[in-house]
């Protein structure tokens, strides 16, 4: 199971990144940062999984000795979610942004934006 968790992260990672990289339409970038935000969440929770793991919380199974094997770390879990509501947000500003650039050109194609080049 951690194995199709950890080949889906990292489809999901390469398929965002050549979005990233590959397109000229803002909306197809922000679709790829989207997919590839996605899949360091699924990375980040696949690494902190521990197979017949229990949540870290005072019980009969904690109270046995060798209970640090059994718990889950809820660190990577709590980073996540902050990182969900973090690309939920950076997302709406790429979206109100490409909107803009929109309604001043009537394109998304990145090369039609010449003056914000250095």
């Amino acid at each position: 199971m951690e194995t199709i968790a950890l080949i889906t992260a990292f489809a999901l990672i390469l398929i965002g990144l050549f979005g990233i990289l590959s397109n000229k339409n803002i909306l197809k970038i922000i679709i790829g940062f989207s997919l590839f935000d996605t899949g360091l969440h699924v990375l980040i929770v696949t690494v902190g999984y521990i197979k017949g793991g229990t949540a870290p919380i005072l019980d009969k199974v904690v109270g046995t000795s060798n209970a640090a094997d059994k718990i889950v770390d809820p660190i990577p879990q709590a980073l996540v979610l902050t990182a969900i509501v973090i690309g939920l947000g950076v997302t709406a500003l790429m979206l109100a942004y490409a909107l803009k650039l929109y309604q001043a050109k009537k394109s998304l194609n990145i090369t039609d934006f010449k003056e914000l080049k250095w």
